[in-house]
């Protein structure tokens, strides 16, 4: 069992920086890829970037690419999402996911994932 807390959200203007942070529980965290989703109104959940057990490969939606950034603490139990260069269109509801894998690259589907936070809105101002 995995739980995940997400902070860092809040309100930033267009071309601001974000740094979204996921605490997780449990005794064997570096066991699972780890991902963040996001949800804007009336849209349907998306991903945006995962990362595997072991920190070593990652990848990201076409959206985000050269701006965000996903990166991983499993001594401390932490995943983070740096978002520089931020867009309106990134805001959004931002969810930390966990999934039980030791492969070499996490899943990206919304299926894959068993564990998810309660999210933290991102508000992006143009």
């Amino acid at each position: 069992q995995v739980q995940l807390v997400e902070s860092g959200g809040g309100l930033v203007q267009a071309g601001g920086s974000l740094r979204l942070s996921c605490a997780a529980s449990g005794r064997t965290f570096s066991n699972y890829a780890m991902g963040w989703f996001r949800q804007a109104p009336g849209k349907e959940r998306e991903f945006v970037a995962g990362i595997n057990w072991n920190g070593r490969n990652s990848f990201y939606a076409d959206s985000v690419k050269g701006r965000f950034t996903i990166s991983r603490d499993n001594a401390k139990k932490m995943v983070y999402l740096q978002m520089n260069s931020l867009k309106a269109e990134d805001t959004a509801v931002y969810y930390c996911t966990a999934e039980r894998s030791l492969g070499d690259l996490p899943p990206a589907g919304v299926g894959e994932y068993d564990y998810w936070g309660q999210g933290t809105q991102v508000t992006v101002s143009s």
